[in-house]
């Protein structure tokens, strides 16, 4: 197993946590046809090649560690082990151990993603669209997402702006052939094709993230040659680049300040209607 990320939260205390005096966990060897995967789970994409290495692995020596699960309308629905649940399929095994849990929806899908961070198993977008959920479906803050996945604010938020991205680079993050600091560096991007080839061409040559934000750095100056300068380049004074970045941290957003001649403009970037809506009442 990979080493766990610090700060990911509390291990298998958060999955099952220490209960009062007298009362016991209900560990359960239950039917593996009677268990439903969360319809809420945030990972979209098993490896087949790694259910089958699981699956031969449950074979010889049985399932180690037991699923997580909650009582549905039939059976019980899956919190936490969806793999483990998956790959017992495969080995054909009739039940599996379980430990049967109560617990309300918001925390099924907090738990299902604690889970599945820890472990790594989570793209950058499924991440991202996680996070969206708890947002937008619960109520939550990125403060209290923070809280309960175990990760500082700004990385919630960082990995929110992804959804920023155009479908197709969104397809590329997903698939491993760019990473999320390549994906980052293309939202200072508001060409959007210009991004998808950008990202096409990253991928395909293995470019650095250093190279794609040069790449992204050059085309805003051709986009705006009063961002450029050929000998000596104006630096921009810093008071308004700590005042961006106050701004961008109160907001939760990207936010870019431009200022020339005693006039500016402030533009905040938002990736969806609901992001925007949110951008408002923080305003307000």
């Amino acid at each position: 197993m990979s080493p766990r990320k610090a700060g990911l939260g509390r291990g298998l205390e958060a999955l099952i946590p220490t209960v009062a005096s007298g009362e016991t966990p209900e560990f359960l060897q239950v039917r593996v046809d009677e268990i439903e995967p969360n319809p809420q789970q945030p990972r979209s994409r098993f490896d087949e090649e790694r259910l089958d290495e699981l699956s031969a692995s449950i074979l010889e020596v049985g399932v180690l560690q037991p699923v997580i699960v909650t009582s549905g309308e039939e059976g019980y629905v899956l919190i936490a082990g969806e793999r483990r649940w998956r790959a017992a399929q495969r080995a054909g095994l009739e039940t599996i151990p379980a430990v049967v849990r109560e617990t309300a929806a918001d925390d099924t899908l907090v738990e299902a993603l604690v889970e599945n961070v820890q472990r790594q198993d989570l793209t950058p977008l499924e991440e991202a669209h996680a996070y969206r959920q708890l947002l937008e479906n619960y109520g939550m803050t990125q403060d209290q997402v923070a809280d309960r996945v175990g990760k500082s604010r700004p990385a919630v938020s960082n990995t929110l702006r992804l959804l920023q991205l155009p479908g197709p680079v969104q397809t590329m993050v997903d698939a491993g052939a760019l990473t999320a600091g390549h994906a980052r560096a293309l939202l200072g991007l508001d060409d959007k094709k210009y991004a998808i080839h950008l990202a096409e061409k990253a991928a395909s040559e293995g470019w650095s993230v250093r190279q794609v934000e040069d790449a992204v750095r050059t085309r805003r100056e051709m986009e705006d040659p009063a961002d450029a300068k050929p000998q000596v380049r104006q630096l921009r004074p810093v008071e308004l680049i700590e005042l961006e970045k106050r701004l961008g941290d109160h907001l939760d957003a990207n936010v870019k300040i431009s200022y020339r001649n005693e006039k500016g403009k402030v533009e905040i970037r938002f990736g969806s209607i609901a992001e925007l809506e949110r951008i408002y009442r923080v305003i307000s």
